[in-house]
């Protein structure tokens, strides 16, 4: 069981990605095709190319931390980009917790609730 904090930032890399790389092959994707930095903190997903393994990268104060899953039977369904230019997605901590369940995500609906609008 997974659990990740509504504060942590999530990332899903939009390509697939060869996961037989390890820590730092996975932060060499986060730096150069995800431009972001993979001692922020953030959570970074990837899956390989049939979706049916994923591997979870973060930095955890002191060194690298993968969490990985392959499954069996079936693969993990992934949230449309908007713009097929991006290289990665933020996604919610829900979001996460319902692709690992295998929780088609078409059919969720959420219910209206209010957000806070950044000011200016």
């Amino acid at each position: 069981m997974l659990s990740v904090s509504r504060a942590v930032k999530i990332y899903l890399y939009n390509d697939a990605a060869d996961l037989r790389c390890g820590y730092d092959g996975l932060a060499a994707i986060v730096q150069n095709q995800m431009k972001d930095d993979p001692l922020s903190g953030a959570l970074y997903l990837f899956l390989n190319r049939r979706r049916n393994r994923i591997k979870l990268l973060y930095w955890d104060d002191d060194g690298y931390v993968i969490w990985m899953k392959r499954l069996e039977v079936g693969s993990f369904e992934l949230p449309r980009p908007t713009d097929s230019e991006v290289s990665h997605v933020r996604i919610t901590a829900s979001q996460l917790a319902l692709i690992l369940d295998g929780i088609e995500l078409s059919s969720v609906r959420r219910r209206r609730r209010y957000q806070l609008r950044p000011v200016g």
